[in-house]
């Protein structure tokens, strides 16, 4: 009987993956997303290590929202300060920051069971961009089609 293999931190290494998100849906590509930064698309997956690779998301101001949630769903926080909660509408937010839109739709995809420091330590290689230009050329990101890797993936006009 064979014995499971545990990675050790010296045997990581993480990948650079560029993802186009022009007309994607949302929550398609944060789940997406989130396994490529868990690590979990990898047969040496580790649960308790951070094995996952590095995603650039460009043009997230061209993220796709299925039905009405651009006019009905609504984003809240709160600072605990007595009548300080805020909200916005996902379409409001898509306008005004489409960087924090993406970034708070893939950190929910990560999943509750992680350990926050974890989960802290893989959001770090998330990097969302709201235009097509980003500053990580130089490590040659291999780019994925994901419009085209489902039909569903993409909202048809």
């Amino acid at each position: 009987m064979a014995a499971t293999k545990s990675l050790k931190k010296c045997e990581l290494e993480a990948k650079w993956y560029l993802i186009d998100a022009t007309d994607c849906t949302l929550g398609r590509l944060a789940a997406y997303t989130a396994n490529i930064l868990r690590g979990k698309h990898k047969p040496t997956w580790t649960p308790n290590m951070d094995c996952g690779d590095h995603v650039i998301i460009i043009n997230a101001d061209k993220v796709a929202l299925s039905g009405k949630k651009a006019d009905k769903d609504r984003f809240f926080w709160h600072s605990l300060w007595t009548g300080s909660l805020k909200s916005r509408t996902l379409g409001q937010m898509r306008s005004e920051k489409p960087e924090q839109l993406v970034f708070n739709a893939v950190k929910r995809m990560m999943g509750r069971r992680t350990a926050v420091a974890l989960a802290n330590q893989r959001l770090t290689k998330l990097h969302v961009y709201a235009g097509a230009e980003h500053k990580h050329e130089a490590q040659k990101p291999e780019v994925i089609d994901f419009a085209g890797l489902n039909r569903k993936n993409k909202r048809g006009e």
